[in-house]
C-alpha cells in the first residue's frame, strides 16, 4: 500500500471572487443536489506552486517554469552564462533546432525574434541549465541545423536530468514525448463550499475626481458578482510516487517538498479579485495525516449541506463536527487509525488527543511522522 500524506482543510471566506468563470462570475458547482461555491483544483494548484518560490520554501534551483517562452530563455541564458555574443537572430535558431530534436516546435511570432512553443511546457531550473549546456556544446551544428548523433543525445538526456520539487508534486505532460511525462505525486481537489451558496452582485461606481460642478461625477458604473463561503478543501500526495519522480535527489528534498506543500495549502490564497474584497482569510481547521493506504476524500460529509442552525458557533464548527463524524465512521469502516489525522483546529469543536495549537507544530508532527513511516516505526 502506498504511503500517503492527506490534507484536509475547512476556510470560511469573507466576501470574495477568488475564482472566476468565463463570465467572471464566482465557479460553482451542484453537490448534493445543491449549488456549491466552487474554487478550482487548478487554481489551487497554481497558488500553491508559486508559493514555494515566493516564500523562499524551496531553493529556486529545485524548482521548474511553465512557460511558452522557453526560447527566449535559452537565448537569454547562452549570452549569461555561457557567453555567446551572435546575433539574437542566430541564438533563436541554435535553440529552435534544439528544441525541434525533443520534438518541440516553436511557432514563430511576428515581429519578434523569439517564438512560442505549441503548449506551455513545464521543465524544472536544472533541466532547463542542462539545455542551454548542450546547446553551447553544439552550437556550431545546431546553427546549420544539422546536429550530430552526440549533439541529439546530449539534448535527450537534458529532459530529466534534473527534478524539481514542483514538476515532482504536480507531474508533467509533453503531448510530443510520452518519455518525458512525469505522473503527479499530488492530486488536490475542487475546494467546495460545505453549504448552499447564492452569488451576491456589488454594483460599483468609479467617481470623477476632476468633474465638478454640474457635471456627472461617475466615470464608470459597472457590476461584479461574489460570495461568502465555508469551503471544504483536499489534497494528497503519493510519497512513494514523489520519491520516485525525485530520484537520486528524493532524500535531500522530501522532507522540503512535504513541508513546503503543506504551508503553500495553509497560506496560498487565490488572488481573484483581491484587490476589490481582501479576503485573505486562513484555514479554520487544517488536519494532516500520514498513513498508508487508499486516498479518502471527506467531502462526502456534507453531501446534506451545512446549515446554520447545527452549531452556535456558526457554520465552519458546525463543518468541522460533520468532518469528525465522517473520519471516525470511515476510519471503523475501512480500518484507518483515528489519530493518524493530526489536527489544528480555531474552533475547539474537534474532541480527541490529536489537537495541537499551531502551524509549526503541525508541520512538526506531519514530518515526524512521515519519518517514522518511512523507517517503519
Amino acid at each position: 500500500m502506498a504511503l500517503l500524506a492527506e490534507f484536509h482543510l475547512l476556510q470560511n471566506f469573507a466576501p470574495s471572487n477568488l475564482n472566476r468563470d468565463d463570465t467572471g462570475a464566482p465557479k460553482d458547482a451542484v453537490f448534493g443536489g445543491v449549488r456549491r461555491a466552487r474554487i478550482s483544483s487548478q487554481c489551487v494548484k497554481r497558488a500553491v506552486r508559486l508559493h514555494f518560490a515566493r516564500q523562499g520554501l524551496i531553493d529556486s534551483a529545485a524548482l521548474g517554469v511553465r512557460t511558452l517562452r522557453i526560447q527566449a530563455r535559452l537565448c537569454e541564458l547562452l549570452r549569461t552564462a555561457h557567453h555567446h555574443t551572435e546575433d539574437e537572430a542566430v541564438l533563436a535558431r541554435a535553440v529552435a533546432a534544439a528544441l525541434g530534436e525533443l520534438k518541440l516546435k516553436v511557432k514563430p511570432k511576428k515581429d519578434e525574434v523569439h517564438g512560442h512553443t505549441e503548449y506551455l511546457l513545464f521543465l524544472g531550473d536544472g533541466e532547463v541549465k542542462a539545455l542551454a549546456h548542450a546547446i553551447d556544446q553544439g552550437f556550431d551544428e545546431l546553427v546549420k541545423e544539422k546536429p550530430g548523433k552526440n549533439t541529439k543525445a546530449s539534448l535527450l538526456a537534458c529532459i530529466g536530468s534534473a527534478r524539481a520539487v514542483d514538476v515532482a508534486l504536480f507531474g508533467r505532460m509533453l503531448a510530443d514525448d510520452k518519455n518525458f511525462n512525469v505522473d503527479a505525486a499530488a492530486q488536490v481537489a475542487h475546494a467546495i463550499s460545505t453549504h448552499r451558496v447564492d452569488r451576491d452582485v456589488d454594483f460599483f461606481t468609479a467617481v470623477d475626481d476632476l468633474a465638478a460642478g454640474s457635471e456627472a461625477v461617475s466615470g464608470m458604473l459597472g457590476t461584479v458578482e461574489f460570495n461568502s463561503s465555508c469551503f471544504y478543501r483536499y489534497a494528497v500526495i503519493n510519497l512513494d510516487l514523489l520519491r520516485a519522480n525525485l530520484g537520486a535527489d528524493a532524500p535531500a528534498l522530501m522532507g522540503a517538498a512535504l513541508e513546503a506543500f503543506l504551508r503553500g495549502l495553509v497560506a496560498a490564497v487565490p488572488s481573484g479579485k483581491q484587490n476589490t474584497f481582501a479576503a485573505h482569510n486562513p484555514p479554520e481547521f487544517i488536519g494532516a495525516a500520514i498513513r498508508r493506504g487508499e486516498p479518502m476524500n471527506l467531502a462526502n460529509a456534507f453531501e446534506k449541506p451545512v446549515h446554520h442552525g447545527e452549531s452556535d458557533a456558526g457554520l465552519t464548527a458546525a463543518a468541522v463536527k460533520r468532518l469528525q463524524a465522517r473520519w471516525q465512521g470511515y476510519g471503523q469502516a475501512f480500518d484507518i487509525d483515528p489519530n493518524s489525522l493530526r489536527v489544528l483546529d480555531l474552533t475547539g469543536v474537534w474532541q480527541g488527543d490529536a489537537r495541537l495549537t499551531s502551524v509549526e507544530a503541525l508541520v512538526q508532527a506531519t514530518l515526524d511522522a512521515y519519518t517514522a513511516a518511512s523507517e517503519g516505526r
